[in-house]
């Protein structure tokens, strides 16, 4: 009979590419790693991973196997979810992954909220700008900016009409002048971050009739954090092309300055994205309601 544990294993071993890694997640030995798969193996009468000392790697079977070990698992987990849902207590762990700015600054007191109404729900966070893959990361939902094209997720929008803006400190615009126009933007430091070696120095804005104008900043200061480029523009370091959900409080608490205000931005939705399995669990559905109400809270630019 196959353990699920050792299920869960196999899946976690093929995502993250070996035993120790899979251990270490699991707070397990390698060598438990490696029993709990060649256990699995005898029962399935096949091998699922090529082994050798410097590398490990699905075997052909070991890849067709794959996509129904991960679908077992998300139902016996919906199953047990949909159980729980008639009482309308939460409980389980609910994996989120978040953009590094919007989760600090916006995220973590809504969590607390969704803790505070049920507290049997365990939550797991994690902070990044790389884009998460939900069918290898130890992740069930992702908060993402921007349009979702990939058909094997869903989409569920939190802030659809969200767009960027550009903001600088008072400090600054004292120092250095208020931009005027688009052409005048381009003579000022830029805050900018980049991820994957690669620097997002290009600012894209709508124009009538379809067409866009693309604005190449001077990297004043760039880091691989977009939260960063924020705490920089606040320090009165430059002018940041920043999501208006990111910087709002900061312009309301008057931090920060929204520049070119007559200016069309781009736009950049904010969605909550799960695999097509995984929408319709009870924790889902009660984060998406509550980050939807409160990124309507916080209005527009």
């Amino acid at each position: 009979m196959i353990r699920l544990d050792d299920l869960s294993l196999f899946v976690r071993t093929a995502a993250l590419g070996s035993f120790s890694n899979a251990a270490r997640e699991a707070d397990l030995l390698p060598a438990q790693v490696s029993a709990a798969i060649q256990r699995l193996e005898r029962e399935l009468d096949i091998r699922l991973f090529a082994r050798s000392t410097r590398s490990l790697r699905l075997t052909a079977e070991g890849e067709r196997y794959l996509p129904h070990a991960q679908q077992a698992l998300a139902q016996l987990r919906e199953g047990r979810d949909s159980l729980h849902a008639e009482s309308g207590a939460l409980r389980g762990v609910l994996q989120l992954a978040a953009p590094s700015d919007f989760g600090r600054n916006m995220l973590l007191p809504w969590l607390a909220e969704l803790r505070n109404a049920h507290p049997q729900l365990s939550l797991r966070l994690s902070l990044s700008d790389q884009v998460t893959n939900l069918y290898r990361d130890p992740v069930d939902v992702a908060i993402r900016y921007g349009r979702i094209e990939d058909s094997s997720y869903v989409a569920l929008p939190l802030a659809p009409h969200n767009r960027r803006v550009l903001v600088a400190s008072p400090d600054y615009l004292r120092r250095k002048g208020r931009p005027q126009s688009l052409d005048e933007l381009r003579a000022h430091d830029g805050l900018l971050w980049g991820l994957d070696g690669r620097l997002y120095d290009k600012w894209v804005f709508p124009l009538e009739g379809g067409r866009r104008q693309t604005v190449t900043m001077k990297a004043a200061l760039a880091c691989d954090d977009a939260d960063v480029a924020r705490r920089w523009a606040i320090d009165g370091q430059g002018i940041a092309y920043k999501s208006w959900l990111d910087v709002c409080s900061d312009v309301r608490a008057g931090r920060l300055e929204l520049l070119l205000a007559g200016q069309p931005t781009e736009a950049t939705p904010l969605s909550l994205v799960c695999p097509h399995r995984k929408q319709f669990l009870p924790s889902i559905r009660e984060l998406h309601a509550l980050l939807q109400k409160r990124c309507a809270e916080l209005g527009a630019p």
